[in-house]
């Protein structure tokens, strides 16, 4: 899960941080699109579910330092939407919303995060590395590999700080950009401010990983550890165990816990990076606008810790919305309420 201007937050009550201010419900229609350069095309009303629990075959590229495994659906000519999870879930966050979009036109990617799923290094010699930025150039390698010039961008979690990266630091390669909660883009320096108390708490995971006793204990108990923060990210959705379990097998790849810790121990400055990102993190220490096209979204049930959007609308300089998705959706958004989140990505193409 993600951390950056964390607010404090009871995480006994779990209460939604105010978004009313900034926020609007997402529109309960049908998706619709427009062809790119083109008259719209006829409107294509989709159920509000598809209800589907796996993807075709999956497909590998080489893309830089990754052989990357990753879920691919739609046509081979349409406008490229790129879709990344976070920690800890995987590719399954996108397993209804994928659908949705290809029905419409999309060529939809949702590869495995490097230390997920079947995504390896091509080195063995290859830091185990989770700093952001090299997150985020795993995204721009992936294009590079697929030859893909712009998508579209969605992510939560980690995948919505890696997405909110390359629109910061390559707008050229993101059509448009849909982050769940936020600016998520953040630096070392910051990672070393104190939050108030009861924000501190929401964060025990991350002191637990700095600890050679967390790293174990993550090894030891990944599935239970997982499920564990599902239930506290989401308490109001009610995920069956197959549901998880299909997500919970992407964690047995060799390079997870040492992604996942080095990730969480690289933010609080006990984690040493690598040289050739210092400079793309230099950048990002500035917190850099985000000028592409963005709608930010929330759940009003998030249990895990996540910024106010006024923390951070000022950060999108481009045309900008912000939503809040209600019904009690958690954390995991584009699985607890995939029309919804399909529907940004479509709105978000059109702004």
């Amino acid at each position: 899960m993600d951390k950056l201007a964390a607010a404090p937050f009871d995480p006994l009550r779990r209460k939604m941080l105010a978004t009313a201010a900034l926020g609007v419900a997402a529109a309960p229609l049908g998706l619709v699109r427009s062809a790119h350069a083109a008259p719209s095309p006829r409107a294509t009303p989709l159920a509000r579910r598809v209800h589907a629990t796996a993807f075709a075959p999956l497909k590998t590229v080489r893309a830089g330092l990754l052989d990357v495994e990753y879920a691919e659906a739609g046509p081979a000519n349409g406008p490229v939407v790129i879709l990344l999870h976070g920690w800890p879930y995987d590719i399954h966050s996108y397993v209804e919303v994928t659908p949705m979009l290809a029905k419409l036109g999309y060529r939809v990617l949702v590869p495995f995060l490097r230390g997920y799923g079947g995504t390896r290094f091509v080195s063995g010699d290859t830091l185990r590395n989770g700093q952001p930025s090299a997150l985020a150039e795993d995204v721009v390698q992936f294009m590079d590999a697929l030859r893909i010039r712009t998508a579209v961008l969605g992510g939560f979690d980690w995948g919505a700080r890696s997405a909110d990266i390359v629109a910061a630091l390559w707008p050229e390669r993101v059509k448009a950009l849909v982050a769940v909660s936020g600016y998520l883009i953040g630096s070392q320096a910051a990672g070393q401010a104190p939050l108030p108390p009861e924000a501190e708490l929401q964060w025990w995971y991350q002191f637990y990983f700095a600890t050679e006793r967390g790293r174990a204990g993550y090894d030891r108990n990944r599935h239970d550890f997982a499920k564990l923060i599902w239930k506290l990210a989401s308490p109001k959705w009610n995920f069956d165990d197959a549901t998880f379990d299909r997500s919970a097998a992407s964690f047995t790849n060799d390079d997870h816990v040492d992604i996942v810790i080095h990730n969480y121990r690289w933010r609080l400055g006990l984690a040493q990076g690598e040289s050739r990102y210092d400079a793309l993190e230099s950048r990002l220490a500035q917190s850099p606008s985000i000028g592409v096209p963005t709608i930010t979204m929330e759940g009003d049930a998030n249990g895990a810790p996540h910024p106010p959007p006024e923390a951070y609308a000022r950060r999108f300089t481009g045309k900008y919305e912000h939503r809040v998705i209600t019904g009690g959706i958690g954390h995991n958004l584009p699985q607890e309420d995939p029309h919804a989140f399909a529907q940004a990505i479509v709105d978000a193409d059109r702004l």
